[in-house]
Order: structure tokens, then C-alpha cells, then sequence
């Protein structure tokens, strides 16, 4: 191999080396991931908006007073269902607050649900009410740790597009923005309360939670 050529390969691995050092891989790699982690987190909360119609079905036919509390569900879950966030929405944070916001109501109309049932130890002996209840749970459990690990794949992400050499890429190249995790609700930190007075208000604030039943009043959507 002549000098010239060895030259120039060592040109072309110096030129490709000074490249992934300034985020031409590592950015989209990141960015990726991120993505891929969000479609959890969208698998999660579907599954437990599947399993909704046939919950609020079944309390309806053991529990048909309750009709204030089921309403707050019904209308919660569709508030919730409503708000599509696509992976280009992840870098816009009014977007992604009114997506929080909406499955945080209706994590706390399952909670008032929760609350209304313990008076009816008839619905509670039910076989199937029994098994929906552990598929809610199963499904909270679910988001809790796509949402967990979606912020880390977030945090990894806006750390890398942040830090240099990477920021060169990541500005320069991929015009990359930082994308919004989930916060932690509002008196997380503090225990629950419950007024049995005012056990039928409209739902405020709280984080939620999916599993992938059929459900009874409507198709449900495809959870994969």
C-alpha cells in the first residue's frame, strides 16, 4: 500500500472515529431507546383502559347506587384515552403534562372505586370481580415500571445530548431536544385520605396503571 493510500485510510478511521465521538451514534442510539421504553409505558395504560368497561360493568350489577362513583371512572377513562402522545410529543411538555393529568384522574377514580366496593362484600366474593381487581393491580404494577424505566432511558438521553462531545451532534446534526419524564404526583410523598363524604366528587390529580382484558361495554384497543 502506497503512503498516500495508508494516509488516507488513516484519514477516513480518524474522520469516522472524531464523528461517533460527537454523538452521530450515540444521540439516535439514545434517542431510540427512549422511544422504545414510551411504547411500554403506552402498552401499560392501555391494558388497564382495556380492562375498565368490564370492572365498571361488574360493580354496576352488584353496586347499581354507586352510579356517581362509576361515572367518575367511565368519564375518566375516556379523558385518558383521548390524549395521544406520539414519540414526537415526548420534547413538548404542556403535552405531555395534559397526558399525565388525565391518567392521574383516572388513578384516583380507581381509588374512590376501591373504596366503594369494600362495602359490598357480596361483589367482593365474586370470582370474577376478584380476578379483575388482581388484573388492576397487575396492570398498575405494569406502568410503575415502564414509567420507571422510561425516565431512565429519558434521563440517559438528555444526558447524553447535553454532555460534550455529544451536544455537537446532538445541536449541529440531529437538532435534538430534551424529552419530559413523569413526575412524580402531587403528595406522592404524603399517605392517601379518604372523605366518605364526599366519596362520589369528580376525580382530581394522581398516576395510573394497565392490564389486557376484553372489555364488556366497548372493543377494546389492541394492547400489544
Amino acid at each position: 500500500m502506497s503512503v498516500i493510500a495508508s494516509l488516507r485510510a488513516g484519514f477516513v478511521a480518524l474522520a469516522a472515529l472524531s464523528l461517533a465521538a460527537c454523538g452521530i451514534n450515540s444521540v439516535p442510539a439514545a434517542e431510540e431507546n427512549a422511544k422504545r421504553t414510551w411504547g411500554d409505558v403506552q402498552n401499560s395504560y392501555q391494558r388497564r383502559a382495556d380492562l375498565i368497561p368490564n370492572l365498571v360493568s361488574t360493580v354496576r350489577g352488584a353496586a347499581a347506587s354507586e352510579t356517581q362513583v362509576l361515572t367518575n371512572v367511565t368519564e375518566a377513562r375516556a379523558r385518558a384515552t383521548s390524549i395521544n402522545i406520539t414519540t414526537e410529543d415526548l420534547s413538548n411538555p404542556e403535552e405531555f403534562r395534559r397526558f399525565q393529568e388525565s391518567q392521574n384522574q383516572l388513578t384516583q377514580a380507581l381509588g374512590q372505586l376501591r373504596t366503594v366496593v369494600e362495602n359490598y362484600p357480596t361483589l367482593q366474593s365474586q370470582g370474577r370481580f376478584a380476578d379483575l381487581m388482581t388484573a388492576l393491580e397487575s396492570s398498575e404494577n405494569r406502568i410503575d415500571t415502564a414509567r420507571t424505566r422510561y425516565n431512565e432511558a429519558v434521563q440517559a438521553y438528555n444526558t447524553e445530548i447535553r454532555t460534550f462531545p455529544s451536544i455537537i451532534g446532538a445541536r449541529i446534526i440531529h437538532g435534538a431536544k430534551p424529552m419530559v419524564p413523569f413526575a412524580a404526583s402531587e403528595g406522592a410523598d404524603a399517605a392517601p385520605t379518604v372523605d366518605l363524604d364526599n366519596i362520589g366528587a369528580a376525580p382530581a390529580a394522581a398516576p395510573a396503571a394497565n392490564d389486557n382484558v376484553p372489555a364488556a361495554d366497548e372493543p377494546a384497543a389492541a394492547a400489544n
